[in-house]
């Protein structure tokens, strides 16, 4: 019995390469861009989180939104001047923050009643913040140029820290089981590494800089940390003392750092407006976007407080008082997204109808798919639905190439007109013949009309490299059989006119490579 004739496969062109890349495509996910402006018009200078909220700080309010919906919950406004660094604790069950009068507040996040209240620093508190593994730590950094550490139920500062010479403006707990230790930033141009259990208010490491240091922030390994001064993050290595590397890519001062991906990517936000993502094992560029206005906080949010769990949103809050939310879906979500926008496009094509009618038919076959009769134990399953092959239909001008009808399988194939005209079908027919040995019996024989698409085919993909080959081997074919008949064909004439122009641009272009290469390898030659 013959075997079953299948249609011709068409050819696969190799690859180009893609315009974005894999952390672009992740990146670009974070959708449904949420603008909120400050109500107080203030700018929004710190963003914290835990697993169901996110808390922003701007003028003398902080706002605590839904991490599920992003909705306002609570607004906390019992401040007597500009707040600072509002940080909700990782149980979500309180809120502390500083503010331009040197004085500390805790506050209840469900009554947003005031729990503490701690007026020892004098100067502006620029930062609060909750130890990730105690919760009744926290720590504190001022104007006064102290950092202090707080026990919930006292009224004084377990212990004082002394040692910069300026601002303080960022300071951070240490991840893990370091994490008694603290590190600050100040504008005295130096990082310190303070550990309260020598006893002693000094710092027991010091990173000097070249210009004050406006954020600090941890890696999860605890032995590398990150330093943001002017344009330039830092890269500091603990156990060695010593920086590793320099991130240099921002043009303006870089004003917050946040780490993304289970801490395998880190985020950078500056005031040219620009946020990047570096991965940390080069410290290279892999995604950066541009804001409307000068960026002074920056936060990936995850899912859960899970290790390593997905982001969920990336929270960018601006000078100009408005906060950003981009929202990266997932699962089902972005399954009924991804046929939203479909459905928008086909309604604003105007295919909507055709859109339907896929759609119906995709839920026909599931529904079939599922229907399922199991009879008995070990019985065969039988799927109910259509019986028949769904072996691909043989196209006309596969059929036609099949019985050796070439010149009509190429007509065929080179109509512009047809609903499924592809340059592609057109190459595979092309690279069939010239396996067949039969291109030019399908190119002979023509008139001046049935000659022009081929000639039109050729002229508009002789310059790309995937079609080349075949067709300088048409193109030749061509010329033996119709060069003698273009001095009284006008159409035929400019045809090949415009092939010729076609071919030395190419030929031209290819010289200039090759004295640039020779250029090059000259150079490259005289450094060794």
């Amino acid at each position: 019995m013959a075997a079953t004739v299948g249609p011709l496969p068409l050819v696969k062109l190799p690859a180009g390469p893609s315009q974005l890349t894999a952390e672009q495509r992740y990146w670009n996910t974070f959708k449904n861009q949420l603008l909120i402006p400050s109500p107080t018009n203030y700018p929004v200078t710190d963003i914290s989180y835990n697993s169901d909220s996110f808390a922003i700080t701007t003028g003398t309010r902080i706002q605590i939104y839904s991490n599920r919906t992003r909705k306002l919950l609570k607004t906390i406004t019992r401040f007597g001047d500009v707040a600072h660094s509002g940080h909700i604790r990782k149980d979500g069950r309180v809120l502390v923050a500083g503010d331009d009068t040197g004085k500390m507040q805790v506050f209840d996040v469900n009554s947003r009643s005031i729990l503490k209240t701690w007026t020892t620093h004098k100067q502006p508190v620029w930062v609060t913040k909750f130890s990730p593994t105690d919760l009744t730590t926290l720590l504190s950094a001022s104007d006064d140029k102290t950092v202090r550490l707080w026990d919930l139920p006292s009224n004084e500062p377990t212990t004082t820290f002394v040692g910069h010479d300026d601002y303080v403006r960022c300071a951070s707990f240490m991840p893990g089981t370091m994490s008694n230790m603290i590190v600050s930033g100040s504008y005295d141009s130096t990082v310190r590494l303070w550990d309260p259990r020598t006893g002693k208010n000094s710092s027991v490491m010091t990173f000097k800089h070249a210009a004050p240091v406006e954020d600090v922030l941890s890696l999860p390994s605890g032995t590398t940390m990150l330093a943001a001064a002017e344009n330039t993050v830092t890269v500091l290595d603990l156990v060695a003392a010593r920086p590793l590397h320099q991130i240099t890519n921002h043009q303006k001062t870089v004003t917050s750092l946040s780490l993304a991906s289970g801490g395998r990517r880190l985020i950078t936000g500056g005031l040219e407006g620009h946020v990047k993502v570096f991965e940390t094992t080069g410290w290279n560029v892999v995604y950066s976007t541009k804001y409307q206005s000068p960026v002074l906080s920056v936060s990936a949010i995850p899912a859960t407080d899970a290790p390593g769990a997905d982001d969920r949103h990336l929270a960018v809050g601006m000078q100009s008082g408005v906060l950003s939310v981009r929202t990266r879906q997932s699962g089902a979500e972005a399954a009924r997204e991804r046929e939203r926008e479909r459905e928008m496009a086909a309604l604003i094509a105007g295919t909507i109808d055709v859109h339907d009618s896929k759609k119906a038919k995709r839920k026909r076959r599931a529904e079939s798919s599922q229907k399922l009769d199991m009879l008995g134990e070990g019985a065969d399953v039988v799927i109910a639905g259509d019986s028949r092959s769904r072996r691909k239909k043989e196209r006309p001008w596969q059929k036609d190439l099949r019985h050796a009808r070439y010149s009509r399988a190429l007509d065929q194939v080179l109509d512009r007109q047809a609903q499924d005209y592809a340059p592609i079908n057109v190459l595979t027919l092309l690279i069939a013949l010239r396996h067949r040995s039969a291109l030019r019996d399908a190119l002979e024989g023509r008139d001046e009309q049935t000659v022009q698409p081929v000639l039109k085919w050729v002229c508009g993909h002789i310059s790309d490299p995937r079609y080349v080959s075949v067709c300088v081997e048409a193109a030749i074919h061509l010329i033996d059989l119709y060069a003698e008949y273009v001095d009284s064909s006008e159409d035929l004439h400019q045809a090949f006119q415009l092939l010729h122009r076609r071919v030395k641009v190419e030929s031209e272009m290819a010289q200039v490579a090759c004295q640039t290469g020779g250029m090059l390898e000259s150079l490259t030659a005289g450094t060794l």
